[in-house]
C-alpha cells in the first residue's frame, strides 16, 4: 500500500476515532483529521516493528485497519489531554 492508501486509511481511521470518541476537539474537523493520518502510520508502525503483523499490502486487511484506528484513538486521547478543551478557555 502506497502513501496515498496510508493517507486514505489514516482519514477513515480518524473518523473512526472520532466517532469512537466523541466530544469538540481543540483542532477541530482538520486537527481530528491530521490525527487521524499520524495515527494510521503510528499503528501500521506498532503493528509491524512490535506485534509481529507486517504491513500487508492489501488496503482491506482487517488487522492493518485495527492498528491504524487504534493509533488513531492513542493520539486522539493524547492531543485532548495535552491540549484540552481549547473552546471552552476565552
Amino acid at each position: 500500500m502506497g502513501i496515498i492508501g496510508w493517507i486514505i486509511l489514516g482519514l477513515l481511521a480518524g473518523m473512526a476515532a472520532k466517532i469512537l470518541l466523541p466530544g469538540r476537539d481543540p483542532g477541530g474537523f482538520i486537527g481530528t483529521t491530521l490525527i487521524g493520518i499520524a495515527g494510521a502510520f503510528l499503528g501500521g508502525w506498532i503493528s509491524a516493528k512490535w506485534l509481529d503483523h507486517p504491513i500487508n499490502k492489501s488496503f482491506f486487511d482487517g488487522p492493518t485497519w485495527i492498528a491504524a484506528i487504534g493509533g488513531s484513538l492513542v493520539l486522539l486521547i493524547a492531543y485532548r489531554l495535552i491540549f484540552g478543551n481549547s473552546r471552552d478557555r476565552r
